[in-house]
């Protein structure tokens, strides 16, 4: 299959690497001035993998999207509406997309999928790529199980079965609200458990799972999704990769957000947060992890350390009202 992947960042240099080694007949994308295609293309490598030479390396958009059948996007969640408005002008429209990235508007509340289907992009040419793993992980061999979505059941389950390998084992989705919620909101928890952890309270993430996944499959629901899509591989499944390894972005910058250090990476929590805290009050959800985390991401520091304001955080979710479980 020609397919292309565009963005060459952690993930996308890694999906291109991937299908490749899949047989299949890649081109990798990335914007010229862009230090991670800068990196491949001098060196041909990044941190995560060394570029097939069967890889077709190339920063001009419509070479990329005339190659294709099958676009893969891996780039910022934020910056995909206007992405796909330049896809669109390359002659896009029709192809057949696969999101590989995690995330929810800010400006709209919008799912990624509809991003693209408010862009022009019919909803059976449109599927999600989400799950656990570890890239660093995945180049040293050791396997994973990953989801593919879509609201064309013909297509999800073609690729699940087109993309599987020893390496990755894909299960398809029957929920797409819920696979891209959970898949986005994952990441809020992962900054969670980094404030945790640079806490000294790791002990609270075993609480922070089981309450985590409830807040997200209420949020679900409420959303027209099958609730129980938070405690599948979207969003729960992938909770070890994200609130316990070492590797996580999202854990990272919650952990230095409490040291008061600054994160070099993309942290894709951070605004997921604040597009959550949006579906929560349009919906009527009561989110608190994700409020907490808003709070500190956006709220005021008012002259306190960010250690203070974490305690201060973890001391408010532990005084809410006694409820419930269920």
């Amino acid at each position: 299959m020609r397919i292309s992947v565009l963005g060459c960042g952690r993930w996308g240099s890694f999906i291109a690497w991937y299908l490749c080694s899949q047989g299949n007949d890649v081109c990798s994308w990335g914007p010229e001035d862009d230090y991670s295609y800068q990196v491949l293309r001098d060196t041909g490598k990044n941190e995560y993998v060394t570029l097939d030479s069967r890889i077709c390396l190339t920063s001009d958009l419509q070479k990329a999207v005339d190659h294709a059948e099958l676009i893969v996007i891996s780039i910022s969640s934020q910056g995909l509406r206007g992405f796909m408005e330049k896809v669109i002008a390359c002659g896009g429209k029709e192809k057949t997309f696969v999101l590989c990235m995690k995330g929810i508007e800010v400006s709209t509340g919008s799912r990624l999928s509809e991003v693209l289907t408010q862009s022009g992009v019919s909803p059976d040419n449109i599927a999600v790529w989400v799950g656990p793993g570890h890239i660093q992980a995945f180049t040293q061999g050791i396997p994973n199980c990953m989801v593919i979505d879509s609201a064309n059941d013909e297509l999800k389950k073609r690729l699940a079965g087109e993309f599987r390998s020893d390496l990755i084992r894909f299960y398809y989705g029957s929920d797409l609200i819920g696979t891209e919620i959970g898949a986005a909101a994952k990441n809020v928890m992962g900054i969670v458990a980094g404030v945790l952890d640079g806490c000294g309270y790791g002990a609270l993430k075993g609480a922070l799972m089981a309450r985590g996944a409830w807040e997200v499959a209420r949020l679900i629901k409420a959303m027209g999704g099958n609730e129980l899509s938070a405690f599948g591989l979207a969003h729960l499944g992938d909770y070890e990769a994200t609130l316990f390894s070492q590797y996580s972005h999202n854990r990272g910058f919650g952990e230095m957000i409490v040291k008061g250090e600054k994160f070099p990476k993309l942290a894709e929590g951070v605004p997921t947060s604040a597009a959550m805290k949006m579906l929560g009050e349009r919906y009527g959800v009561e989110m608190p992890l994700t409020d907490a985390v808003y709070e500190l991401c956006y709220g005021e520091a008012n002259g306190k350390t960010n250690r203070e304001r974490c305690d201060e955080l973890i001391k408010k979710l532990f005084s809410r009202e006694t409820k419930s479980e269920f």
